[in-house]
């Protein structure tokens, strides 16, 4: 645990002496092929509260508060960024517990429980470039590492890597967006198992007035293997409804969160803000 919350740390003031806090394009995660542009940094920061979440692998049930989940983009090309993505603080109010194969493991009293967020580090590339016959294609890498432990309930101490295909194309005042890759989940209950699932994502952004726009997404992930998947690894998904307002390099959003499986939240909230600066010059 120590040495989770020391990782964070590190992250947490490398973000900071850069400035304020976000995610590439909140409060959606469906990724957009576009890059944040050579040497620019994007800073998002906000929150997710989630009501009757479900956590398979230790059998907690209850509301998810996750604050603040932090991003960072660096533009390190013209068609290349470095993204970092998590949060220092995950807050379960337990409201039911069930039997399930890692809940011995838990080490914590009373009817709530907190960890850190698990790190995601990914790297996309701007494969084309958007023209009026073709969408913009992109690919992105993106590994998850195990910063969250299974004594606290909420994390599964297992290493994921993901690979998607992105695609991002503007119609008028319509922007589309469509992710699909491979997941490979390790199983946490055996060391020499995982499961490939499914990635997908598709979001539609459509500008109403200057600096407004209304957004919505469904995203998730498919279990691909025949029978009962290992737990932690099943499918999940999740539909955003929500609005961004930018005004120069700032821009705040808020949304509404809707789980599509019995583990994803029932209903939810998400809000923040989002800032991009020049930080360097790229030669």
């Amino acid at each position: 645990m120590i040495v989770r919350r020391l990782g964070w740390t590190v992250v947490a003031l490398s973000l900071l002496a850069a400035a304020p806090a976000s995610a590439q394009q909140r409060p959606l995660v469906t990724e957009d092929p576009e890059v944040v542009g050579a040497g620019l940094i994007l800073i998002e920061g906000g929150f997710d509260y989630g009501r009757d979440i479900f956590f398979p692998a230790s059998g907690l049930k209850g509301n998810e508060l996750r604050l603040p989940l932090v991003g960072v983009s660096i533009g390190l090309s013209s068609i290349a960024e470095l993204q970092i993505d998590g949060g220092p603080y995950d807050r379960l109010s337990v409201t039911g517990r069930q039997p399930a194969p890692l809940a011995s493991m838990m080490n914590f009293t009373g009817n709530s429980t907190h960890d850190v967020e698990d790190i995601v580090v990914a790297t996309k590339i701007r494969v084309l470039a958007e023209t009026p016959g073709r969408p913009a294609v992109g690919i992105r890498f993106a590994t998850r590492l195990p910063n969250a432990g299974n004594e606290s309930g909420l994390g599964l101490d297992t290493t994921d890597f993901h690979v998607q295909a992105l695609l991002g194309k503007t119609v008028r005042s319509v922007r589309v967006v469509g992710n699909v890759g491979l997941g490979i989940l390790g199983d946490p209950t055996r060391g020499d198992n995982q499961n490939d699932v499914l990635d997908y994502g598709v979001s539609v952004a459509r500008a109403v007035r200057e600096g407004l726009e209304v957004v919505g997404e469904l995203n998730g992930r498919a279990a691909t293997r025949s029978g009962t998947a290992p737990v932690g690894t099943e499918s999940r998904a999740m539909m955003r409804l929500g609005g961004r307002l930018t005004r120069g390099t700032v821009r705040l959003d808020a949304g509404l969160l809707f789980g599509m499986t019995s583990r994803d939240p029932g209903v939810g909230i998400t809000a923040g803000a989002t800032w991009v600066f020049k930080a360097f010059t790229v030669k």
